[in-house]
């Protein structure tokens, strides 16, 4: 697992970017950490790394929000409010397959419904407000090189 430590906003949103520059279609984030820990933030930048021009809020009551204006699609998925099942329902698997990047916050709720090939970044604050330490976990191939390119 390859960990990076932000210190700042900016600092997230520009690695989120960075990433971000480097998806391509049907490729699966998983971020989890703590309410606050950062991963709407760092979807911003993934965002802006897709030329995503919208504003990006976080999914949580809208379970899924999709920004079609960029390079890909992006699919931000908030997993949070499916803690007692429902998971299925959603169809996530036609996201997951699509022309787009998924996003997926509180991913625990819905691990079956995960493809094989995943980067999962766990986000966990520290004692100093704004720091920050993301730790990659690259599930494939494809990700392992990724984040070997993109995580210095």
């Amino acid at each position: 697992m390859k960990k990076k430590t932000l210190t700042s906003r900016e600092a997230t949103i520009a690695l989120g970017e960075q990433l971000g520059r480097q998806l391509m279609a049907g490729d699966v984030l998983v971020l989890d950490g703590d309410l606050g820990a950062g991963k709407t933030t760092f979807t911003k930048g993934l965002a802006k790394g897709l030329d995503i021009p919208d504003l990006i809020k976080s999914p949580t009551f809208t379970i899924i929000r999709e920004y079609q204006d960029g390079r890909l699609p992006l699919y931000h998925m908030d997993a949070y409010r499916l803690e007692n099942g429902g998971a299925a329902d959603l169809g996530l698997e036609e996201y997951f397959d699509s022309d787009g990047v998924s996003v997926v916050e509180w991913a625990k709720f819905v691990e079956d419904e995960l493809p094989d090939d995943f980067l999962a970044i766990h986000f966990k604050r520290t004692d100093n407000e704004d720091t920050r330490v993301l730790e990659f976990e690259p599930h494939g191939t494809h990700f392992a090189k990724l984040v070997q390119d993109v995580v210095a």
